[in-house]
Parts: structure tokens; sequence; C-alpha cells
């Protein structure tokens, strides 16, 4: 992947429900596709999380898939699949980095 794959827009809000079912605001930092694979992945952070909370900090990432206006998340529970993930976010991470 380039830097010329990666896509800068306006931030994007989704809207993931916890276990309880409330819906919980999150701002998309990153989308993208890991080489050598047909998978989406998304980097998410919350969005009302409270500055000294524990959770302000915190990436969380999906695979995902959308069917037009419906957006499909999945949690990746598989740890290869979490560490070429977490992989790919750092690289690209780095590479923005190098650029500002």
């Amino acid at each position: 992947m380039t830097k010329d794959d990666m896509q800068f827009e306006e931030p994007e809000i989704i809207y993931i429900p916890d276990e309880d079912g409330n819906e919980e605001e999150f701002e998309v930092v990153m989308k993208f596709e890991v080489d050598g694979s047909d998978q989406k992945y998304m980097m998410v952070v919350p969005l009302n999380a409270e500055e000294e909370d524990e959770e302000a900090d915190e990436v969380y990432a999906f695979r995902y898939e959308e069917d037009g206006d419906d957006l499909k998340l999945y949690t990746i529970d598989d740890e290869e699949e979490w560490n070429m993930v977490e992989e790919t976010f750092n690289t690209l991470l780095a590479e923005i980095d190098e650029n500002d």
C-alpha cells in the first residue's frame, strides 16, 4: 500500500452498540486494506470518552464490509490476523508522521 492509496477525508463518525445495546460514537481514524488480502479494516477511537478515562487513548480495530449504505463490523479474534492489522496500522502511522 502506498501513501497515494490512503484516503484523507472529513472525520467519519460511526455508531457501535455496546453489550447493553447502547450506541456509542466513534471516529474513524483510518481505513485500509492489508496487502495480499481482500479484507478491509478500520481503526476507530471513542468520541465521548473522558480525558482521564482509560478508554480515551484506545484505538479499536474492526474488519468491515460495506453493503450499499450498510456497514457491517466484525471483531478481530484471530491473533495472526490481529498482528497483521496492527503491523499495517503502525506502518501507515509511521508513513504519515514522516510526511508531516
